[in-house]
Parts: structure tokens; sequence; C-alpha cells
């Protein structure tokens, strides 16, 4: 299992007056699979309902939302003992949730009316689902988001927990051993060209073998793809896949601003924001929002208009790139791909699956339009801290000297190849610890 998700779940069946828990993210990252194998360890049965297999279940909530009458009615179509849900001793599970929005409205009267039945519920396109429910509950959930696999997770499954548990015992801001540096290193590459998609991870630990890698990537690429012609607007879905398959292109270019025009000659915003939202909500893609002033709050200071798109699996897009496998194992070709948009995509992809510190897993950048001079990430931790990442093991970082002088942050981080280290004061932080970063942080500062 997941382990960092394992403690989320876990908190949440311990809590007193636990809220019904809904877990969002984009399809295939694991969420059944999650939430199935934690209530078959944690619980006396799991009561599972697919309402995207079943829409016949649909039809339990189209009456009242009484949760005592859905659960005994729901008993009759699943055939589940309803005195194990009400008693607490079996979780139920809500599966494509999405499908039926009443399921949705029907979490504010478990939580109100049956807070000890244990309800946790999950959809591939909650998010899309959400966005535009009206009666959605809020207040009334424990709302999480699942994300691919960090390389920390990585780590875990493909038999390092090792390594990983390593990196959790760091205790102060020094060179890691040579070798266990050089094993995460590997490793690195590894996830640079594998990614976080749990089915992608599970296959190479289980063979090492790249092409079915490539395989299982190419068939989740494809289920996006249909879900783009099932789910979306009609109107959309030409300008979505316009969207997914320009990433690569956008990300490869020196300034990686996004570009509507190079989606389509002639094309402007207005035309494409209905779709990149739809990718957004859907969990495809992040954005990473430019600042010229960096304060706090981010986002009230970010401009809306400038950004970077990334994708959400570093894997997916060095598939999408037909990034070669034997570039992940000779040198460093791997870390300067589309002149760093691999590492610069692996680093966003870690952030946006932060949930400690004061982000929450929303990007930004700093931009100086009049010199050029660019950070690739904001990190609220503390202040705002600038972070650069360098490709490979150059240690020069003119931009952010530029910004250090200009802003005098309260820390400021290069993440790159070199071993763990404060330069100057500047904190240096392999790739493979990014993961790691706001207790680096505090480490830097500790006495």
């Amino acid at each position: 299992m997941n382990r960092d998700f394992e403690r989320v779940l876990t908190a949440w069946k311990a809590r007193p007056g636990r809220k019904p828990l809904l877990l969002k993210g984009a399809r295939q990252t694991g969420k059944t699979f999650l939430l199935r194998q934690f209530g078959s360890t944690a619980y006396a049965s799991v009561c599972e309902l697919n309402f995207e297999a079943q829409p016949a279940l649909a039809r339990v909530f189209e009456g009242d939302l009484d949760p005592k009458r859905l659960v005994a009615d729901l008993a009759l179509v699943a055939r589940f003992d309803p005195a194990d849900v009400l008693a607490g001793r079996a979780v139920l599970l809500f599966d494509e949730v999405q499908a039926c929005p009443r399921a949705i409205t029907s979490l504010k009267y478990f939580c109100e009316q049956a807070p000890q039945v244990h309800l946790a519920a999950a959809g591939s396109l909650l998010g899309v689902e959400l966005a535009k429910a009206a009666s959605f509950p809020a207040g009334k959930v424990e709302l999480h988001t699942l994300h691919p696999l960090t390389i920390h997770e990585f780590l875990d499954g493909t038999g390092r927990s090792g390594c990983r548990e390593r990196l959790d015992a760091i205790d102060e801001v020094a060179p890691l051993p040579e070798a266990l540096h050089a094993e995460l290193t590997a490793a690195l590459r590894e996830y640079l060209f594998v990614g976080g998609m749990p089915e992608a991870v599970k296959a190479f630990a289980e063979r090492r073998d790249f092409a079915a890698v490539r395989r299982i990537q190419g068939d989740i690429v494809a289920a996006y793809r249909l879900d783009f012609a099932k789910h979306a607007p009609a109107s959309l879905v030409p300008r979505l896949v316009m969207l997914w398959e320009s990433i690569p292109q956008q990300l490869a270019r020196e300034n990686r601003r996004f570009l509507f025009s190079a989606v389509r000659g002639g094309a402007r915003a207005r035309d494409y924001e209905d779709a990149l939202l739809w990718l957004e909500q859907a969990g495809l893609v992040h954005r990473s929002f430019a600042l010229s002033v960096p304060k706090l709050p981010l986002a009230g200071y970010c401009n809306r208009r400038l950004f970077k798109l990334f994708a959400l699996d570093v894997g997916l897009l060095a598939a999408a790139a037909n990034l070669a496998p034997e570039t992940i194992l000779h040198g460093n070709d791997v870390f300067e791909e589309f002149k760093g948009a691999i590492t610069e995509q692996f680093v966003a992809q870690q952030l946006a699956s932060r949930t400690t510190g004061e982000q929450d897993g929303r990007l930004y950048y700093w931009r100086n339009e009049s010199t050029g001079t660019e950070i690739d990430f904001l990190v609220e931790a503390g202040g705002v801290v600038p972070l650069e990442v360098k490709a490979g093991v150059n240690a020069r970082s003119k931009s952010l000297a530029h910004y250090r002088r200009q802003f005098d942050p309260p820390a400021a981080v290069r993440a790159g190849l070199r071993n763990l280290r404060i330069d100057a004061g500047l904190l240096n932080i392999p790739l493979y610890a990014v993961p790691c970063l706001d207790r680096l942080l505090r480490l830097r500062d500790s006495p």
C-alpha cells in the first residue's frame, strides 16, 4: 500500500465524528485499490458499490436521502449486511461516485445524521463533476486528492524501502554517503522513465521491462482520450486533444511559458480556457502561474494569464516525448532532455503532491519580464522560498543569485544532481530529496 496515504486513511478512521471521505484524482492513480486494500485490513468487510458499472444504483438515490434507508436499500442491491455498515464494522465504498450526483449530495446527510457510518467515496472525474455540482456538500466531507506516486513512494514500490527510510531519517543538512547518493540517483533516472502511475511502477518492479512500461503508459493515455470523448462536451474534445498533445512541445521551448498560439496558429486564450479548465479538473495537468513580485499569499499576486503547463506524471510525459530507455541508463542525458524540461516536470510533480507546509500543491514561478530572469518555482514555507532546478551538476545559478540580491529571501534552494549541502547560505538538495523539502528547510534553520 502507499504508506503515505495509508496514514491519511488510518487517521480518518480513528477521527471522532469523522466526515465521509471523498477521494479525487486522475484515472488510474490507484484510488479504488487503496480504499479497497485499506478496507480489507482495517474493517471486517468492504461494501463496495460502483456507480459506473452498476448504473441501476442511482435509482436508490431518487427518493429521500435518509442514510438508514439508503444503507438498507443499497444492501438489497449489493447484498451486504446493513447492520455491519450502520455499526461501523464495515466500510461503505462509493466508487466512481461522479456518475451519480445524488450520491455525492447524500454525503451531507451521512455526515449529519449517521457519523457512525464509515463511508469513503472516490471518482476518476470527480473534479469535473464537483466543479459543476450545484449541491456539493461543502464542509461535510473530508476531501483528498490522490496523485501519482512520488519518487519516495516509487522507492517503496520497487523494493528500496531501505533507501526511503534513510531519507526519512535525515536529521541534518549534510552530504549523504556516496553509495546511497549514487543508488538514489540511479532510482531517480528510472523514475523519470517509469513515472508514478501505479500500474507502470508495478510492471517495472516485477520485470524491469521498459517495453511493458511503455505499453501500460500508452494504455493509460488511450483511456484519457476515451474520457475526453465520453465525458467532455463534444465541442471541447478537439481542443482537449490539441492541448494535451501540445504539452511536450510547450515544455521543450527555452521559455516554457504556455502559448495558446503554439497549440494552433492564431489560437487565443478564450478559445481554449474551457478545455484547459476541464483538463485541470480531471487532474491531468498542473498550471504553474507567474509572479513578478514574490509576496504572500502567492495566489494573491500571480498573473493567471502567464503560466507553464505540466502533465500529471513525468512517465507519461516521457512516453509522449518517446524518450528511449537507453537515455536513462547512460550518463546524465535524461536530465538534459528537452533543455531540462523532464527534470522541471519531475519537480513540478513532486511539489503538486506536497501536503505539508503552506502551499498545498499549488505551483508558482517568478519571472522578470524586462530581463528574462526566471526562477523555476516559488514555495510558501515560512515565507517565499525560491527553488531553482538544475538539470545537471552545473552549480552556477545566475538567476537565483540575482533573485537573492533583489529580494533577500528567508532561504533559497537549488535542486540538482549534487549531494545534500549548504553553500554560502544556499540549500543544495538532490532531486530525489525534493519530497523532503519542508523538513530540510526546517533542519537548515534549526540550531
